[in-house]
């Protein structure tokens, strides 16, 4: 039963899921965005190698997403099954970054890596207002 558990994890099912926690959500262009990333463990423990997180922006338009930076945090811990994880997140909005609107939107893109390539994704709406 425990290989069962083991190669369905390499397939993503029952693998540790990542969410982003962010302390708001309605930012200014140039602030600071802060919060943290929660990883709670799967079906078994896994080795963790990564966190990438990339702010995108979407032309709502068109659908077109532009990714406008990338944080990546290595994370060499081991998560337990049915345990949890918190890692701190700070990402600096660039001052240039054009306000939300019906034309654009934004979001973080999270992708947590585990040893062997298995992959958990999260994506967290924001929205950017003007100073």
């Amino acid at each position: 039963m425990m290989l069962l558990r083991k190669y369905m994890s390499l397939l993503g099912v029952g693998s540790a899921q990542i969410d982003l926690i962010l302390e708001k959500d309605v930012l200014k262009p140039g602030e600071s965005v802060n919060g943290q990333f929660l990883i709670k463990g799967g079906t078994i423990d896994q080795q963790l190698q990564e966190i990438e997180c990339s702010l995108v922006m979407v032309d709502e338009k068109t659908g077109l997403e532009k990714f406008i930076d990338t944080v990546t945090i290595a994370i060499q811990t081991r998560i337990q099954s049915e345990g949890d994880d918190k890692v701190p997140f700070s990402f600096q909005l660039p001052v240039d970054v054009p306000v939300s609107s019906k034309k654009i939107s934004y979001h973080f893109k999270t992708k947590l890596t585990f040893e062997k390539g298995v992959e958990s994704w999260d994506e967290d709406m924001i929205k950017v207002v003007s100073g």
